[in-house]
């Protein structure tokens, strides 16, 4: 049974290397001719060589197709004038020599494209060629034959332990390892008997061996046959593979199974034998390490009372470590937050100082009217800072986003006026309502509107676009033109900025994010395609029939 499976086994691996091993060897046949058809056309056009068979100078055409060959590999180069003579060639023993009955300078003159030609030579083998002819203003020059060195590749075949061969359209063999071979039909090479020690290649047809079928016999031996098509002018390519690596690999799992079932057989004595022994010493071996195991349960037991000790004192330390680190977060949010609010009231103390000497009251109690507004922010800002480190329970309640967007931009006008930075807004004619905090909400808005700001400071014309839109979702685009963002993973967390010291500590989207997602909602950020940063911000949107209750409720 085992050698059965194994045979087949083996047998199918063996012919599926050998059928990929053919798919690369046609492959590389294929690149080579593919590569080497693309050349007469670049040759037929070059400047050099056309005004060489204008003015019959070839002084110098020889070495320029020697430079080209170097390049592109082919096995040789040749230019033809209008009467088939060789004017230059890489091959110095082809010049001045006579093609005008070759089929690649007749082809070429009947054709207005590149030829393919196959000739047998005289010494053995055959020469595969490219041509095309030359022409000037319409006017027919010569022939530029490019020579296609496909023998490498028999030369490289010729290390494998397999036999290749490759046949045209018409089944004759124009490559193969076998030298021989070389111009017949493959029946009638393999009717032939080769030299010895070429690669044992007398092979004649039956089905006379039972263990493994093989193809075609090979000396006595079974070899398989694979074969591959060439999308190339009909070719096709076979190879033969012996089957004495399969034999050899069978045999070689046969004796270690053989020496498996030995070992286990030796095995099963020797622990039957060693049974009653191994019994007594196992007990003997119990009872020392319920011993030990004892001694072990008791330092155990001295040494997690004495843990319990370490870890109660170490989670105090780490409640009190905790609320300094929640303390420091807050404070440095504080900070970040009321810098807007500070910056505002400043701009507004100076407006209305001046409106007051130039007597202006009315105007200056408007000012300090948005100042109370300002401190009455602030105080909100504070109480929403604490949900940073403590989610809090703020009550929820219908807001337009339009009139949030409106406020974050009034407060935001002071910095606006002194960066001269374009605002395009572009809202929805009806109102987008969201369940949500109007002052977080803000809050938010703000953030993203100084960001933007900071980071259009370096561009000559700064532009901020917010597009406010409705859907499934509440959805708020800020686009500005700065340089884009460098690290988008760490966008949003705490600390992370890429300010200058004093400008911002990070804490900014930071707390917006949170802020959205406490809101049921998602915050991201992109780089826009044309540069700079595109921040959305989506929420789930209050449809008309919702609002309406929870609209009296509120009230």
């Amino acid at each position: 049974m085992t050698n059965s499976f194994l045979t087949d086994r083996f047998t199918e691996s063996t012919r599926n290397r050998a059928e990929l091993r053919l798919a690369l060897y046609s492959g590389n046949i294929l690149s080579e001719l593919r590569r080497n058809a693309i050349v007469p056309q670049l040759l037929a056009r070059d400047p050099a060589l056309i005004g060489a068979l204008n003015s019959s100078d070839y002084t110098s055409s020889t070495q320029r197709l020697i430079s080209f060959v170097e390049e592109i590999g082919a096995a040789s180069l040749m230019l033809l004038d209008r009467d088939g003579r060789s004017v230059a060639a890489t091959d110095r023993n082809k010049l001045q020599s006579l093609h005008r009955a070759e089929p690649y300078f007749v082809d070429a003159i009947r054709s207005n494209g590149t030829v393919f030609s196959l000739i047998a030579r005289e010494s053995g083998g055959y020469s595969f060629t490219y041509s095309r002819r030359v022409e000037s203003n319409s006017e027919f020059l010569g022939v530029v034959v490019v020579e296609v060195d496909l023998q490498k590749f028999e030369r490289a075949w010729a290390g494998i332990s397999d036999a290749v061969l490759i046949t045209n359209s018409e089944g004759i063999i124009i490559l193969s390892t076998e030298p021989r071979w070389r111009g017949l039909q493959e029946q009638e090479a393999l009717q032939r008997q080769p030299p010895s020690g070429a690669i044992s290649r007398a092979i004649q047809a039956t089905v006379d061996w039972s263990t493994v079928p093989g193809d075609v016999f090979l000396r006595g031996e079974a070899v398989m046959r694979t074969q591959a098509r060439i999308t190339f002018r009909g070719w096709q390519m076979a190879s033969f593979t012996s089957y004495a690596s399969v034999r050899e690999r069978v045999n070689g799992v046969l004796a270690l199974e053989i020496m498996g079932f030995a070992i286990l057989l030796a095995l099963a004595f020797y622990f039957l034998n060693r049974k009653t022994a191994v019994r007594m010493a196992l007990f003997q071996r119990e009872s020392a390490e319920l011993r030990q195991l004892n001694i072990r349960l008791q330092r155990e037991v001295a040494e997690r009372e004495k843990v319990q000790e370490n870890l109660a004192f170490a989670e105090q330390t780490l409640a009190q470590s905790s609320k300094l680190a929640a303390l420091g977060e807050m404070s440095a949010a504080v900070s970040h937050e009321l810098n807007q609010p500070l910056a505002a009231m400043r701009t507004y103390l100076a407006g209305a100082k001046l409106l007051v000497g130039r007597g202006r009251p009315e105007e200056a109690l408007a000012s300090f009217q948005r100042i109370d507004d300002l401190i009455g922010r602030m105080g909100s800002i504070t109480r929403q800072l604490k949900s940073y480190a403590r989610k809090g329970g703020d009550e929820l309640a219908p807001v337009n986003l339009g009139d949030a967007l409106a406020s974050s931009l009034s407060m935001m006008e002071p910095q606006l006026r002194q960066r001269l930075v374009q605002i395009n807004k572009t809202l929805p004619p009806e109102p987008v309502m969201v369940m949500a905090d109007r002052v977080r909400v803000e809050q938010v808005m703000i953030n993203l509107l100084r960001n933007a700001l900071d980071a259009t400071k370096s561009v000559e014309d700064p532009q901020v676009d917010v597009l406010l839109a409705a859907g499934e979702t509440a959805m708020l685009t800020v686009r500005d033109n700065g340089q884009g963002i460098e690290d988008l993973d760490a966008l949003f967390e705490p600390f992370y900025t890429t300010k200058q010291p004093g400008d911002g500590v990070g804490l900014g989207l930071a707390i917006s994010s949170g802020i959205v997602n406490d809101l049921g909602g998602r915050m991201t950020a992109r780089n826009a395609v044309h540069g700079g940063a595109v921040f959305e911000i989506r929420l789930p949107i209050l449809n008309e029939e919702v609002a309406s209750r929870v609209q009296p409720a509120a009230e």
